[in-house]
């Protein structure tokens, strides 16, 4: 086998009784195959006593890089932080719960190393995840892949990046990103392997309904501009609708048979400004993510860090 060193990013925020046990079973998996490996785990201003912890395992796992944000920017920072930080000739990004296993890390290189610069770990059963959540994640995905053409389906943020595709993802410069539609975005070959999601260690999922609305509105925007469209689209067929009413109209009123009364009146108003309120919604999201891209802010910004070297103690 090809020497090769690999970066593991782990995003982290309130999992001072995980990273631990997350960094031993990364330690048991990939030392006694004799991959050299470094671990990047970004603290997104966590609330608790993760960072600590963190510092301290870095005294004991020298392989272990740690990167605090002065804040909770959001995971999709956190990534960006870490993969600004890697330096490998690959790249693994995996969630600090074990819910990515570290067992498929093995397969996952070594179909990188049949040629695959991407290999996506797909979700095969989602685990113990409510009615609501699938059905939603579902949905979200078809809405997106009906409008921006990318295939995301039960898609993770596990995956093995080439360090090639870090590299161009390192150019990107758009400020809010969406980690997965990213990766399918720029294309090149890859390919898949199925996991099953299994429970998690400690706690429950950071992630509420309301951020996932955020982000699921946030990829679609950031990936298509149809919704622009459905408006132009909207106010059409509303054209094409009030057009024969208006000739209607001017009928019965200059043949003497037009009726008193506001039903139709009323009726039409609430539809039409309820479509004006809605084209107005869209557009304003639009222009609020215009409004974030050209005030050039980062990303994120670092409170300090803890550098650690690429290992594979026995």
């Amino acid at each position: 086998m090809k020497p090769f060193r690999l970066c593991i990013i782990i995003p982290v925020f309130n999992e001072e009784n995980q990273v631990e046990i997350t960094l031993e079973a990364l330690r048991s998996l990939l030392e006694p195959l004799g991959i050299v490996y470094k671990v990047i785990m970004v603290d997104d201003g966590s609330r608790d006593c993760t960072w600590t912890r963190l510092v301290d395992l870095g005294k004991l796992h020298t392989n272990l890089s740690a990167i605090r944000l002065s804040r909770n920017f959001g995971k999709e920072a956190a990534l960006c932080a870490g993969l600004d930080a890697a330096d490998g000739d690959a790249c693994i990004v995996m969630d600090a719960d074990l819910q990515h296993p570290p067992a498929l890390i093995p397969e996952m290189i070594r179909l990188w190393q049949e040629g695959f610069p991407i290999v996506e770990a797909v979700k095969r059963k989602r685990g113990k995840e409510s009615l609501i959540n699938k059905w939603g994640a579902k949905l979200f995905y078809d809405v997106l892949e009906r409008l921006a053409n990318l295939h995301l389906h039960d898609a993770s943020d596990f995956k093995l990046l080439d360090g090639r595709i870090v590299g161009i993802w390192k150019g990107l410069q758009e400020r809010e990103t969406f980690f997965r539609g990213l990766t399918a975005w720029v294309g090149f070959p890859r390919t898949k392997v199925y996991f099953d999601v299994p429970a998690r260690y400690h706690g429950q999922s950071r992630w509420s309904k309301i951020r996932l609305v955020k982000l699921a509105i946030s990829a679609i925007t950031s990936f298509s501009a149809l919704p622009l469209q459905l408006v132009t689209s909207l106010g059409l067929l509303f054209l094409a609708g009030a057009i024969p009413m208006i000739i209607q109209t001017l009928y019965n009123k200059f043949s003497g048979r037009a009726y008193s009364g506001f039903t139709t009146v009323i009726t039409l108003e609430l539809a039409i400004g309820s479509i004006l309120m809605i084209s107005l919604g869209i557009i304003g999201t639009y222009l609020a993510k215009i409004f974030d891209e050209v005030k050039r802010r980062p990303r994120y910004l670092v409170s300090e860090s803890s550098r650690g070297e690429p290992s594979n103690r026995r």
